[in-house]
């Protein structure tokens, strides 16, 4: 409000210092005192206006579904007429003044404002002073709105030329888009301004994505007479090609949309999915002229033993002579190439001023470079090496001659590409005589050539491009030109070589991306058009002349740095030959086949018209219905406004399938809002009112639901009044400690309590005397409504409520209520989850190791021992602890210990388990639970024969089964956590509760055991969550007194066999856990024990999420607060994880086999291990699982950097202080043909691999163990191993990640060899580590010659090779996706690759 106030004075302030600016001017020049009259008029008027207040207005245009999200914001004087209202929202709408209405937004009323009327804001009730005025735009007699035309309104009042105005040459970027854009934010653009045809005539194309470039080559082609004219004559048989595949016929359907079509712009789809592209390839931005060569290939492809086969070569082929001549003979061998396009050099390389000008450019390209120095040609006249001229020579012109405009380049100082946005011209009229070969000196006996037009169609090579010459180095000589020669060089007249320009494709961004658009010039009226996209509109030649890119300063070489980034790119110019030239069919001369067409597209178009308005007057709203068969359903009811609600409630009767199960007219529709289950209003007597008048209009989007609602035949339905507010009463049954289903009762917030228990009395039949009711306002927040007189709204209501009563006489309400059996059974009925957990199945591999619980008599509650197949586990370091058995059987026993709950940390739970299948661990003590069901009626028997157990009557209360339908129906939706964690009960758990001491798995009591880790858990200072171990996830499960977590508090827990239903794993054991989510993991851990068969501290918990992807739970303070009802829990044998103790993958590495990296084992390190007894512990693990039977002397652990091998871990290295380890670590384990060399930090291990160029093969990897990082040692080790002199050997470092593969054809060019470095820790090599991959050659080797079948054999080969390994066969540090257009419909996928 301040801010407000200050920028009204101000506005003030400068308003007066203008006027008394103005006014001592005047005053100095003509004193008159009327002038002064005048002035003073003026300022009072701009005093009033600055003073007036204003109205601001958002309007929401609900014409159509797809503008219905639009907003236009108005801020106008307060003392604007209605009718200057309409004016200025026609005009910012883009709809032609009187074709629409206005009406209040925030009001059942829906009739329009007069838009004739000369009343003000003010006085039509617009409320001024910032406050928000919503409006409706609507339609007006139920027609559409008309669209103004681009070129109405301030063209003719101006004065101005029609084309200046609303027109755009720039692309119009989408807010925050990077790239080309699609969907622009022009205030007068909407969807329904691409319903109709532009004023100049032409039809724009739908932007998909980052397909401009498409759409400006598309528009091109079909403003070239000759291509779309022959396109047209192409017929397509839908007998021989799918339609949806064929990339002619989709583009001739395209043509004929742009020349008949009524829109404003049209889809590519269409045309996109016959080049095999999905949804993904919009958003790849390309190269303009790569997807000319690309869909030219395609269209040549597809045109075989057709009248078109040859069409692209007749429009747009050329051809040039690449030619060497020698200076001291005359000499001259040459080739002919074709070419589609003539790219053209903006700057030369390592020049600093670029060509000014096309024909300055055509030139450069063919001016002829003198071959000299090392760079002698050697002539085959002459038979020695001799200067020579090499050059291009244009021997034809194509009719439509393409340049392209090399802006793109690479930068070598920064290593990036960039954009040259220099100036260059181009004219109108492009004279291409002077370009053209004229030679004819030359003797025939002393010239060679080779036409390989055929060979290398469509590119051509000169010295400026960055392509390469054809791989045939050679030219074949000999080959004499005789009267051919002469007929070859035969000139055009030079009336012959002019060309026409009439399409400019322009570039606009960067080379990291931008946005493209045409400029093309009409041949049917000499007319230029910008072609944006959507957009098309008049543009002026001083429009083409602003895309010649650069500034206004000179030439210089950092010109372009601050030039405009829009320029042209592309130039297409047309051979002025009137013989020739074609002009556009028209509709009538349209081929037969193609008038079908047109009909086709003409009826399709009328339907999706009459489609788009069906769904104009077409209500969508979500439908809900209790089904009685099917519970609840949802689905969406699309209805015409004009339908009666009697119509719309038959129609959701058929959608909902409640024919044959209900009758039609024990159903009606009522509003429901389905987020808080409420029950709106009903519509008693409006059976004949139209829906849109019942939903407030056609509506993107309702803030309601519709609910059909069922009765019984003897019921009636229950009218539902606005204003009432909906309650769910669950009735509670202590004496059963079950709560039944909800009985919805409707009541006022007006009412008190003692009304409202009134109400649930005739309700349910309760006594509403001895009545308690509890409201749960939200999760697990519970409020007992004990004051008689106070209302429903000041206890909390809203408008969908929960509420449980009870009325009994026991004495259960003179207790406080958060004492009471009541809270209790609340409390449980809502922290209570309902999990799946699958057991482990006992396999016949491990039965040995593993000890079963039995049964010895049918009345026996002693556990007894089984199979004694345990043995020490590899994790003996860390004694197994079990105290916590014993104090949990004591405390269970007394039946007395209650605590605060543990509240869950922010931190994760879980560890990520890559390969669950490889989790058991086999050197544990394991054992196998007997069947689910006999036990749990064995620990029932237990619990309830023992003379230790507690008489209390909660014990009854804990032992209460609940049904599934309570825990899936009764629990209240809101996902807040509970605050409600201090209260909890021992007598609710149901496991361990035997009088004695448990029988544990390795035959020692539950008394005998005891844990000298525990004593270790926690020494010194307590650790935070900074601390490793903290951050490992791997949490001690025993509190600062040494006692045991999971004792501190006793939740509900009761367990039992899944029921065929339930059971989604048929083949292994599955349990159903009714559990408070509130229970840490310790002791769910615990309450497990008994159905898994063994010790808690031997399984570990995995949580299964939707995909089946498998997480570990580790930490086990933590509450099961993030799991919720029907989650799956697997539990997998092997010891779990200890304070200090991390869960380690080891790999083993094989640097010479297809597969370097192999997974091993699951294992175990702990802080303050060292490397040594590490290894002590895994090679036993190794040897038994994976048959590995290892020397400790000869394996090594290794860092694993995803493939790469890194440093060398020394045996005396100690986790946590020398090896920073984490959780899910990975760990490689290399295997060595002798013992340990590396002994030191100091040295250095590098992988090493010989490069024979002469053989063209790779040798297998060697260590190289290195003393120091000196460069001339690791040559001493080279040629100690390899035998090459020292003087000739050669290496360079490997690229990439481990094996660092490259293709056997570019080793030998692509690395950098050699490098002028004294040490290896210096760029460019950088190797520090171990693990490093150098590569070494003999220089003196000479590389193996190849034959051309050879090297396209060995390429394949490579290719597959480098495939299967996951490289690539060119290293190229850009990842760019490929333009390809597929002619079988789409991309297969390669086989080689996941």
């Amino acid at each position: 409000m301040l801010l407000m106030t200050f920028v009204a004075q101000l506005y003030r302030f400068l308003c007066c210092f203008f006027f008394f600016k103005c006014l001592a001017l005047h005053w100095k020049t003509n004193k008159s005192e009327n002038n002064v009259y005048i002035f003073f008029f003026i300022y009072l008027q701009i005093q009033n206006a600055a003073e007036e207040p204003r109205a601001l207005c958002i309007i929401q245009d609900i014409t159509s579904a797809k503008t219905v999200n639009e907003r236009l914001t108005l801020n106008l004087p307060a003392s604007t007429t209605l009718s200057k209202l309409y004016e200025d929202v026609a005009h910012k709408a883009g709809y032609v003044n009187g074709t629409f209405g206005l009406a209040w937004g925030n009001t059942q009323d829906m009739a329009p404002l007069d838009h004739s009327s000369e009343m003000s804001l003010s006085e039509s009730g617009f409320e001024p002073g910032g406050k928000r005025n919503f409006l409706q735009l609507t339609d007006k007699d139920g027609e559409q709105p008309q669209i103004a035309s681009d070129e109405s309104g301030t063209a003719d009042s101006s004065g101005l030329d029609d084309s200046s105005q609303e027109r755009f040459i720039g692309p119009l970027l989408r807010d925050g888009t990077p790239g080309c854009s699609g969907d622009y934010s022009s205030p007068s653009y909407s969807y329904s301004s691409i319903l109709s045809k532009s004023e100049t005539g032409y039809v724009g194309l739908v932007n998909q994505a980052m397909t401009c470039y498409l759409n400006s080559l598309l528009q091109t082609l079909f403003m070239t007479p000759e291509f779309r004219n022959a396109l047209y004559n192409w017929e397509f048989e839908e007998q021989e090609e799918d339609p949806v595949t064929s990339i002619p016929y989709q583009l001739q359907r395209l043509f004929v949309l742009l020349q008949t079509s009524k829109k404003r712009a049209i889809e590519t789809t269409d045309v996109t999915r016959s080049f095999g592209w999905d949804s993904s390839e919009a958003w790849q931005q390309h190269d303009v002229q790569e997807l000319c060569r690309v869909m030219f290939d395609a269209l040549e492809q597809k045109w075989k033993q057709t009248e078109q086969a040859d069409l692209i070569n007749q429009l747009y082929q050329g051809k040039l002579k690449d030619y060497v001549r020698c200076l001291e003979c005359g000499y001259e061998s040459w080739r002919i190439d074709t070419y589609l396009d003539i790219p053209l050099v903006i700057r030369p390389f390592g020049a600093s001023q670029a060509y000014g000008s096309v024909e300055e450019a055509l030139q450069a390209f063919i001016q002829p470079e003198t071959l000299d120095g090392p760079n002698q040609y050697f002539c085959e006249r002459c038979k020695k090496k001799c200067d020579a001229r090499k050059g291009l020579r244009f021997l034809h012109f194509p009719y439509l001659l393409t340049l392209q405009l090399k802006r793109f380049d690479f930068d070598y100082t920064t290593m990036h590409r960039i954009k040259l946005n220099d100036r260059m011209t181009f004219p109108e009229e492009l004279d291409m005589s002077p370009f053209i070969d004229v030679e004819d000196e030359k003797s025939p006996q002393t010239e060679s050539c080779t036409d390989s037009g055929a060979e290398n169609e469509g590119s051509c090579h000169s010295d400026q491009m960055s392509n390469d010459f054809s791989t045939d180095d050679c030219v074949d000589e000999g080959i004499c030109l005789d009267s051919t020669s002469s007929t070859e060089r035969v000139l055009k007249p030079k009336s012959l070589l002019t060309f026409e320009l009439f399409s400019v494709m322009v570039h606009s961004g960067s080379a990291a991306g931008g946005h493209y658009y045409a400029c093309i010039k009409s041949f049917s009226d000499g007319q230029w058009y910008s072609f944006n996209d959507q957009h098309v509109s008049k543009i002026t030649q001083d429009d083409i002349r602003k895309t010649y890119g650069g500034s206004s300063g000179s030439r210089g070489y950092f010109s372009g740095a601050f030039a405009s980034s829009t320029n042209a790119y592309m130039l297409i110019y047309r051979l002025k030959d009137p013989s020739r030239n074609a002009k556009f069919l028209a509709v009538e001369d349209f081929p037969d086949h193609i008038k079908r067409l047109v009909q086709k597209e003409k009826e399709s178009e009328e339907q999706e018209k009459r489609q788009r308005e069906i769904e104009r007057n077409t209500c969508k709203i979500k439908l809900f219905c209790m089904h009685p068969v099917k519970m609840m359903m949802e689905s969406k009811l699309e209805v015409h406004k004009d339908k009666t609600l009697r119509e719309a409630t038959e129609m959701a009767y058929k959608m909902m399938e409640l024919e044959g199960v209900v009758p039609l007219d024990c159903c009606r529709l009522v509003k429901y809002d389905e987020f808080h289950e409420y029950l709106e209003r009903s519509y008693e007597g409006e059976e004949d009112t139209p829906m849109g008048l019942l939903l407030g209009g056609v509506k993107s989007s309702y803030m309601f639901d519709l609910l059909l609602e069922t009765r019984r035949p003897d019921q009636v339905f229950q009218p539902y009044k606005p204003g009432e507010v909906m309650v769910k009463v669950h009735v509670v049954n202590l004496k059963s400690e079950t709560i039944a289903s909800p009985v919805s009762v409707r009541a006022y917030l007006n009412q008190t309590i003692t009304e409202f228990k009134q109400l649930i009395a005739q309700a349910t039949g309760l006594s509403a005397e001895t009545m308690r009711v509890v409201l749960e306002r939200c999760y697990n927040d519970l409020r007992l409504l004990y004051v008689p007189n106070k209302t429903l709204k000041a206890e909390g209501f809203f408008r969908s409520n929960k509420v449980f009563v009870e009325s009994s006489e026991l004495t259960d309400h003179q207790v406080p209520f958060t004492d009471s059996l009541l809270w209790k059974l609340l409390d449980r009925h809502g922290n209570t989850i309902r999990l799946l957990v699958l057991l482990p199945e006992q396999s016949p591999g491990t039965l040995a190791n593993r000890t079963l619980f039995q049964k010895v008599g049918s009345d026996s509650d002693v556990l007894s021992e089984g199979a004694k197949g345990n043995r020490k586990s590899v994790e003996a370091i860390l004694e197994e602890s079990t105290e916590k058995l014993k104090n949990l059987s004591l405390q269970q026993q007394q039946g007395s210990s209650t605590s605060d709950s543990q509240k869950s940390s922010d931190a994760s739970d879980f560890e990520h388990i890559e390969s669950p299948t490889q989790e058991a661990d086999s050197n544990s003590s394991l054992c196998v639970a007997a069947d689910n069901r006999e036990l749990e009626n064995r620990i029932r028997a237990t619990s309830a024969g023992s003379g230790g157990a507690s008489s209390d009557p909660e014990n009854h209360f804990a032992c209460e089964e609940r049904s599934d339908s309570e825990v899936n129906n009764d629990r209240s939706t809101s996902s807040v956590d509970s605050d409600i964690l201090s209260s909890s009960h021992s007598s609710d758990t149901l496991c361990n509760a035997d009088s004695g001491p448990i029988q544990l798995a390795n035959g020692l009591d539950s008394h005998s055991i005891t844990s000298s880790r525990r004593s270790k858990a926690h020494e010194g200072k307590k650790e935070t969550w900074d601390t490793a171990e903290e951050d490992s996830g791997t949490d001690s499960e025993y509190d600062d007194n040494g006692k045991s977590k999971a004792e501190a508090q006793y939740l509900y827990f009761r367990a039992e066999p899944c029921s065929q239903d339930d059971a989604s794993w048929n083949s292994q054991k599955c349990l159903v856990v009714h559990v408070d989510k509130r229970i840490t993991l310790a002791a769910f851990k615990l309450n497990l024990e008994p159905y898994v068969g063994v010790t808690s501290t031997q399984f570990k918990v995995f949580r299964v999420y939707a995909n089946n992807q498998e997480f570990e739970s580790v930490r086990l303070n933590e509450t099961l607060s993030s799991f919720s009802d029907d989650n799956k829990i697997t539990i997998r044998l092997g010891r779990a994880l200890k304070k200090g103790e991390y869960r380690v993958k080891v790999y083993q590495l094989l640097v010479n086999e297809p597969e370097p990296c192999k997974f091993l084992v699951d294992t175990v390190f702990a802080k303050a291990m060292t490397v040594r007894q590490s290894k002590e512990e895994l090679l036993p693990q190794l040897k038994e699982q994976c048959k590995l039977d290892l020397s400790i002397d000869r394996v090594r652990l290794r860092k694993k950097t995803w493939k790469n091998p890194g440093t060398v871990f020394l045996d005396y290295h100690v986790y946590e202080e020398d090896i920073s380890i984490s959780s899910n670590w990975e760990v490689f384990l290399e295997v060595l043909d002798e013992p340990e060399k590396m002994k030191s930090m100091s040295q250095l291990a590098v992988l090493t691999r010989r490069w024979s160029p002469s053989t063209m093969k790779l040798g297998p990897f060697q260590e190289v163990i290195l003393e120091s990082s000196s460069v001339e040692e690791l040559k001493e080790k080279l040629s100690e191993i390899s035998g090459i002199p020292l003087e000739n050997l050669e290496f360079a470092k490997g690229r990439g990640t481990f094996p660092c593969d490259i293709s056997v054809l570019e080793i030998h060019q692509d690395l950098d060899w050699n490098p002028k470095v004294s040490t290896l820790n210096v760029w460019p090599l950088y190797i520090c580590d171990d693990g490093a991959v150098v590569f070494y050659r003999d220089s003196t080797e000479e590389p193996l010659e190849l034959s051309e079948d050879e090297r396209n054999e060995l390429m394949k080969k490579e290719s597959s090779r480098l495939l299967k390994t996951g490289h690539r066969v060119s290293y190229s540090p850009r990842k760019e996706k490929a333009l390809k257009i597929y002619l079988d419909g789409g991309p297969a996928k390669d086989p080689g690759q996941d």
